[in-house]
């Protein structure tokens, strides 16, 4: 490796944009229309079609798309709701907007995901939904959610902020449950700055939707201020500003034209951190399972810290003075003040979700690292192993 390569500051993520994105773009601002029209339809039905879904409603974020999508299902006061406490707060924060309580559940050693069995011990006569959320997009296990929650006659709005385009048993993330609430945030797998979007088989859920995301109106009211609108419109319901722009909707048309070239760039980064690491004693690999996908939105490494002789924060801080950022994902929600406060979790409640967080990061995985990027991370990790081993 030579020295120009050691001396790169390679970030966490770097967004997959060029000269296409910016000429979309453009091309909306010079048509005058600015917020949520002819694109942003567009962008639905092309993001439909590439899922497998009926409909897809396209909102501002996934925690709109979350909170519509329990919103529709009849979330309301005192219900609970699971979710697992490796997630980012927008999971279970959605379901106290709607007065109803959320249940924090612990994970599958393995994938890092909600575990069935946990989850099916955390049930109460006031439960009314699972959130299963697929962690650095690997798919949860699905079939056996699915089969606890029809027992329970229990409702399944599955968080795929991170899973586009995973796939699970041959079902594409998005087909699979009532409704799937995805997220174009900056550093998602096909960004639009901001934004998200829910897919539903349900035609009934994506009216609602439709309706709910922009502040309870009539759905063709967005047509009020066109050539072909009116300027009478009704008020339905008492609902949201959730609604994407065609600002977004064009950037996430381009993003999605290149998604699954995106996916690939990706999958061949995390096959090359995975021959470089899984032989090495101090590492433990994400793992790959033979019924589903994952988009690798993640790369999580896994120390085994009796191995080392520095913490989890000491190797990411190693890795910083090697050129490389590296990040944590996520501080499980029993941890964090909000949770301990309104709902009496504290450390040691759900042991699995603490003990895998102690020791995971996540390594900068994305479409446009150049080559001697992942060679300068695969360098540093290796070299923070080497150096700090027992």
């Amino acid at each position: 490796m030579t020295t120009k390569t050691l001396n790169l500051q390679i970030p966490f993520h770097r967004a997959d944009l060029g000269e296409e994105e910016v000429n979309a773009v453009s091309e909306v601002i010079r048509s005058g229309w600015l917020t949520m029209g002819a694109k942003t339809f567009e962008f639905e039905r092309r993001f439909a079609e590439y899922i497998g879904a009926s409909h897809a409603v396209a909102v501002s974020s996934c925690t709109a798309a979350l909170h519509l999508a329990l919103e529709a299902v009849g979330v309301g006061r005192g219900d609970e709701v699971l979710v697992p406490t490796t997630t980012f707060t927008a999971t279970a924060e959605v379901v106290t907007y709607l007065g109803a309580r959320p249940v924090l559940v612990d994970i599958d050693p393995r994938t890092l995901n909600i575990d069935p069995l946990d989850m099916e011990r955390k049930m109460t006569g006031h439960t009314k939904a699972i959130i299963p959320v697929h962690f650095a997009g690997m798919p949860c296990d699905m079939k056996e959610i699915l089969e606890i929650a029809a027992q329970r006659k229990l409702h399944v709005i599955e968080d795929a902020a991170h899973a586009l385009p995973s796939e699970y048993q041959g079902k594409r993330i998005g087909t699979i449950s009532e409704l799937t609430a995805f997220s174009f945030y900056a550093t998602k797998t096909l960004t639009t700055g901001e934004g998200g979007m829910i897919t539903t088989e349900n035609e009934e859920y994506a009216r609602r939707l439709q309706v709910m995301r922009l502040h309870g109106i009539g759905r063709d009211a967005w047509k009020r201020y066109s050539a072909e609108g009116s300027w009478f419109y009704e008020v339905l319901e008492a609902g949201f500003k959730y609604n994407l722009n065609d600002l977004q909707a064009a950037l996430g048309l381009v993003q999605l034209a290149k998604c699954d070239e995106m996916n690939l760039a990706r999958e061949r980064i995390a096959k090359r951190y995975t021959s470089a690491f899984q032989s090495l004693e101090t590492l433990e690999v994400p793992v790959t399972l033979s019924d589903r996908s994952t988009s690798w939105h993640l790369y999580v490494l896994r120390l085994h810290l009796e191995q080392l002789r520095i913490d989890r924060s000491k190797f990411i801080r190693e890795l910083a003075d090697r050129g490389v950022s590296a990040s944590v994902h996520f501080i499980p929600l029993h941890l964090q003040p909000v949770y301990q406060r309104n709902y009496q979790y504290k450390p040691g409640d759900l042991p699995v979700a603490e003990r895998e967080y102690q020791r995971s990061l996540s390594l900068p995985i994305y479409s446009p690292m150049r080559d001697e990027e992942i060679e300068q991370v695969i360098w540093a990790v290796s070299d923070v192993v080497s150096s700090w081993s027992r």
